[in-house]
Order: structure tokens, then C-alpha cells, then sequence
């Protein structure tokens, strides 16, 4: 399905709401609410609003432990990152192109052993990558 069709301001209320089908957000999506998430508040604004959206979002889908504070916190580091470095004014689309190892969903196993990011810590708590710096 995708949310394609939705501006940001109604992708990011429809979030809020708990109104987007849990089954058809994927981590594009997640990538999408972070840059907006981002640029609208910053980095540690954007990192709460996340943390308390994302928790909220997967426990009214039925799925409370799917939510995972490091990995939350880790795509929004790296979303940050790749903001910094861009022009404002990109649509998504053209921003995710312009950022195409953000599409990768194993990008975090080269940041974090697999002990340490399914660690029960790791899900419900920040920790740092034991692999690689950011």
C-alpha cells in the first residue's frame, strides 16, 4: 500500500493517531518519520517524540515487542546524519535516493554484535554500538 499519497503533515498525524495500518509500515516509513521528525524539532526533540510514538504505535497494533529503544535511536542517528548534510528542500524520494544505504536494514550489524543489539538492555534502553562509532 505505502503512504505515498500522504503529505507529511497527515503521514505524521495519521502516525500519531495510531491511524496507519501497522502491516503496511515498514522501515521506509520509519526513515520517512524521522527525517520529518528531524527537520521539524531537531535531534533530541525528534528522539522522544519517536521513542514515545513508536512504543505507542506498536503497542496499539497489538505488538508492544516490536518496539526497540537502541534501534529507534540508532536509525534517528543516522536519519540525523544524513539530514545535516542535505538541502531541506528535498522531497523524501529524492532525500532516500540521495541516501540509499539507509535502506539497508542490516546497516545496524556493522554498528552492533548481535549479543548486544538483542539484548533485552538493548530493547529497552539506549546503548552505544560496540562495533563501530557512528
Amino acid at each position: 500500500m505505502g503512504f505515498n499519497n500522504m503529505s507529511d503533515a497527515e503521514f505524521v498525524a495519521a502516525f500519531e493517531n495510531c491511524a496507519l495500518d501497522a502491516a503496511a509500515f515498514h522501515h521506509i516509513d520509519h526513515l520517512r518519520l524521522a527525517r520529518i521528525y528531524v527537520n521539524k524539532m531537531g535531534g533530541e526533540v525528534a528522539a522522544r517524540q519517536l521513542l514515545s510514538g513508536i512504543r505507542k504505535f506498536a503497542t496499539n497494533a497489538g505488538v508492544p515487542n516490536k518496539f526497540h529503544h537502541t534501534a529507534t535511536i540508532a536509525w534517528l542517528k543516522l536519519v540525523a546524519a544524513a539530514c545535516s548534510k542535505e538541502n531541506t528542500e528535498l522531497s523524501f524520494t529524492d532525500w532516500i535516493q540521495e541516501n540509499l544505504e539507509l535502506q539497508n536494514t542490516q546497516l545496524l550489524s556493522h554498528l552492533y554484535s548481535k549479543e548486544r543489539f538483542e539484548s533485552d538492555e538493548a530493547r529497552t534502553t539506549w546503548m552505544e554500538p560496540d562495533l563501530s562509532p557512528f
